[in-house]
């Protein structure tokens, strides 16, 4: 694992060095040729002329070089506008020195510095080295801005990295924290009705295995057909309908349109969980339950329905944390922003929750 990492590091730095090498010398070169063909035309008869053009450009790539090492110690430490600003300004500065004197040394070498006397009369030294310092901080300018916007680039997708983990354990607590009590007298039922009825029993079995299995091995996210949500529940509602008997009456209206429709895993159970757990406090028998789904322009509308009243999460005298209507729409607001509604309506003596999803160009008309 530790490897692993390394080489994803080595392999994100080596992009990085890469992106600034090759911008770095493009447009050290356009720099180059912009200023051989608008200021030096000449220098494509004249060797000596552009020998010392390509010269001057030379130091100018070595000293932003050098620039640049000392750039990055800075923004390891500082992001601030005004920092930066005045760091580019200094630096830039010092830098002309050393592009100037550089490049004078040099050319002084081969062409003798004594026709390189008119370059330190004032008005010739001050233009030569604004346009140097104009030119430092232009790539200052750009190597901030390209520097900042990778790192933000990076840092945005870190956090869609860590949303996307985020969602995932959220999910798999979800998964393996089911309703204790669920399970606990989803066992006693079945032990009961191996005396009584094996084949019944071994049905159970069956309903919970399937489950089970679903709960566990379900994508992560989104792209579950709806019809595979609701094999799901139907396979907990048929344990939950052998436990009860008479006391709960399961009915279901799904459109075959809507069966296609993509769903997150995982997302309707607790509605109906809910449905269940409050209902047989609140109901008068039998408990009815009605699933209802239809998809109307592109959006898919599902209900939960359930006879009795409805229960504030965390209120007085009820059991559970009452987090799985929390985590729904905690769930819904990371995949879907802007794209859903949940809602809870009570009347006469029913309580419907109604979950509204938006879909995209790939959702079932």
């Amino acid at each position: 694992m530790e490897q692993r990492k390394t080489e994803i590091h080595y392999f994100k730095q080596y992009n990085k060095n890469t992106t600034f090498w090759l911008l770095h010398i493009t447009g050290w070169v356009f720099i180059w040729l912009f200023y051989w063909i608008v200021y030096y035309p000449n220098a494509w008869t004249n060797y000596i002329l552009a020998i010392g053009l390509f010269t001057d450009r030379a130091f100018g790539f070595m000293t932003s070089l050098g620039m640049r090492y000392f750039y990055r110690h800075l923004l390891f430490k500082y992001r601030s506008f005004g920092t930066l600003a005045l760091a580019a300004i200094l630096t830039s500065i010092v830098g002309t020195t050393v592009w100037f004197w550089g490049d004078f040394a040099l050319t002084g070498l081969y062409r003798g510095f004594e026709r390189l006397m008119p370059l330190l009369k004032l008005r010739t030294y001050v233009g030569r080295n604004f346009s140097q310092f104009f030119t430092l901080v232009t790539w200052s300018a750009f190597y901030f801005v390209i520097k900042l916007w990778i790192e933000w680039n990076e840092q945005k997708k870190r956090t869609e990295e860590a949303n996307a983990l985020a969602q995932s354990a959220q999910l798999q607590m979800l998964r393996y924290q089911l309703n204790p009590h669920f399970l606990f007298n989803a066992l006693n039922s079945i032990r009961a009705l191996v005396e009584e009825d094996k084949k019944a029993a071994k049905m159970m079995i069956t309903e919970l295995a399937e489950f089970l299995r679903y709960s566990l091995v379900s994508k992560s996210f989104s792209d579950v057909p709806l019809s595979e949500e609701l094999d799901a529940i139907r396979h907990y509602l048929t344990i939950q309908k052998r436990r009860f008997e008479e006391k709960l009456e399961v009915e279901y209206r799904i459109e075959p349109s809507a069966e296609d429709f993509p769903v997150l895993s995982f997302l309707i159970h607790p509605l109906v969980e809910n449905a269940v757990k409050y209902g047989m406090k609140t109901s008068a028998m039998p408990l009815k339950i009605c699933i209802e789904a239809r998809v109307r322009e592109k959006r898919l509308f599902l209900q939960v329905n359930n006879s009795g009243h409805w229960v504030e999460p965390l209120a007085e005298n009820t059991c559970g944390t009452g987090t799985g209507l929390t985590n729904v729409r905690r769930r819904l607001e990371n995949v879907f922003p802007g794209r859903h509604r949940l809602s809870v309506i009570t009347e006469d003596k029913t309580v419907k929750m109604i979950l509204e999803i938006e879909g995209d160009e790939k959702s079932a008309d």
